[in-house]
């Protein structure tokens, strides 16, 4: 059974930095590609970041690049998600979720391409 576990949350102000973990059991880390998304409230979950399976290859929302880099470590299970700069609009709960799709070469930024899913972190941003 695949699990993933997101630490790292937290209240911070405008222009602090945090770090969010996501360690994952259950099945082989290094076979797939990872992503991480946020759900503010009252909006819809959506994507911020992804990373393949061997941490070349990255992907980004617009509003989060430059400021937010994905990274993991394959010895340690874990994907990470440094997040520099950090705005009041940042606030949300985020989501790190595992692609469905073993050895896949093809980072995805939509939910429906993701099976299984941490319980979340709040980052809350304060101005």
């Amino acid at each position: 059974q695949v699990q993933l576990v997101e630490s790292g949350g937290g209240l911070v102000q405008a222009g602090d930095s945090l770090r969010l973990s996501c360690a994952a059991s259950g099945r082989t880390f290094s076979a797939y590609n990872m992503g991480w998304f946020r759900q503010a409230p009252g909006k819809e979950r959506e994507f911020v970041a992804a990373i393949s399976r061997s941490g070349g290859t990255t992907l980004y929302e617009d509003s989060v690049k430059g400021r937010f880099t994905i990274s993991r470590d394959n010895t340690k299970n874990t994907v990470y998600l440094q997040m520099n700069s950090l705005k009041p609009e940042d606030t949300a709960v985020y989501y790190c979720a595992e692609d469905s799709s073993i050895f896949s070469t093809i980072l995805k930024a939509t939910m429906i391409e993701y099976d299984y899913w941490g319980q979340g972190t709040q980052v809350t941003v304060s101005s």
